[in-house]
């Protein structure tokens, strides 16, 4: 019988080959450094957190990632959007646990926080940075409250109508001492 393109001698060379390439790529992703965005440091010169350098794409040319030397002097490869924003925003809900962060597209999020005075009440906030300028509308914020039920169910409840303002004004206000902290005078 004939073995056609199909047949199991293709077939184990193609599983051959695509378990070499992702042990490639993994290999590859070894020397990555992933770090905590509220634990780095800030470098005003580069706008952006942290120590991303090293890894697959090193040396190879590629703008966005590898040495930043070899950046645009756009200073887009770092992060995203305002990092006087960024870096105030985590701030101001360091308090709470986090559950993601972008820094590219500017939403942080936080995970469910229940303050220990009131543990029947759980509240969640979403933070947008909405632009790579220092201005007052740059930033939203949306909170999330929840109150425990009969039955260990939570169940939405409404948050006060100038929190959210409150914690954008928190934001500006550190954004600003961050600023300050690094213009010469």
């Amino acid at each position: 019988m004939p073995t056609t393109m199909f047949g199991p001698r293709y077939g184990r060379l193609l599983l051959t080959s695509a378990f070499g390439g992702v042990m490639l790529l993994a290999a590859g992703c070894q020397d990555l450094k992933i770090e905590d965005a509220r634990d780095s440091e800030y470098d005003p010169k580069k706008e952006r957190f942290g120590n991303v350098e090293g890894g697959l794409f090193d040396g190879l040319g590629i703008p966005f990632v590898g040495d930043p030397s070899a950046r645009g002097s756009g200073g887009s490869a770092g992060i995203g959007v305002n990092s006087f924003l960024w870096r105030a925003s985590l701030d101001t809900m360091s308090f709470m646990p986090l559950s993601s962060a972008d820094p590219f597209g500017g939403v942080i999020i936080t995970d469910w926080y229940s303050p220990p005075e009131v543990p029947s009440e759980r509240f969640k906030m979403t933070v947008y940075i909405l632009d790579r300028q220092l201005r007052a509308d740059g930033v939203k914020v949306s909170v999330f409250r929840q109150r425990l039920a009969a039955g260990d169910r939570w169940v939405d409840g409404e948050v006060g109508q100038g929190t959210a303002t409150e914690l954008e004004n928190a934001i500006l206000t550190r954004a600003r001492e961050l600023r300050s902290k690094t213009v010469p005078e």
